[in-house]
């Protein structure tokens, strides 16, 4: 396994403070050099996942190493997984990750306990410049998925959104804006369908 020394956690420590920021990331920054560091390093560990066996427990040890957190021993995931980073990933407890999902995860990703993500769901948190001069530099926004939330097939969840707890995000959805607790979103963009009764 790759091992993160000691000058590294304190450069992907800083890195996550920017992010939480929302800092701006020019396209001729030191932070925009990191982001590809960071997409190497995520490269390496997502190859391994991805073309061979791991038992539950390797997967585990794996995406603890991706995410350069302890990740919980309940959670789960079927693989192919891919992400640029990995390393601004949180996960709570019995959260499950179906195959195919695209993590796109510099400005921040937080799965909250017990939360299912569905084959092939994309979760974006950067925007690039709308001005064509600047179009690379990048704006970063953190996704938060409550707890128990369920998300289907095929969605993709916009920068800075927000799903709250007991969710629902029917398959194939475009989630533009922020879900709120036990409701039933679905379409594109994605609008709410009803609310859950417990």
């Amino acid at each position: 396994m790759l091992a993160l020394n000691s000058e590294m956690i304190m450069d992907i420590e800083k890195f996550r403070e920017l992010m939480a920021r929302r800092e701006y990331v020019d396209s001729s920054s030191e932070l925009f050099i990191m982001f590809h560091e960071l997409a190497q390093a995520a490269l390496k560990i997502t190859v391994e996942i991805n073309n061979k066996y791991h038992t539950p427990e390797e997967i585990v040890d794996l995406f603890s190493e991706l995410t350069g957190r302890r990740v919980p021993a309940t959670f789960r995931l079927f693989p192919p997984f891919y992400t640029e980073c990995g390393k601004n990933i949180i996960i709570g407890e019995n959260v499950f990750i179906n195959a195919c999902c695209r993590f796109q995860d510099q400005g921040g990703i937080m799965i909250g306990d017990g939360s299912l993500i569905g084959h092939n769901v994309t979760i974006a948190t950067l925007n690039h410049e709308l001005d064509p001069k600047n179009r690379a530099s990048i704006i970063p926004s953190p996704v938060k998925i409550g707890k128990n939330v369920w998300i289907g097939s095929d969605a993709t969840i916009l920068p800075g959104v927000e799903i709250g707890d007991g969710a629902v995000v029917g398959a194939g959805s475009v989630v533009t804006k922020s879900v709120p607790n036990n409701t039933v979103v679905a379409g594109n963009p994605a609008g709410i369908i009803r609310k859950i009764e417990s």
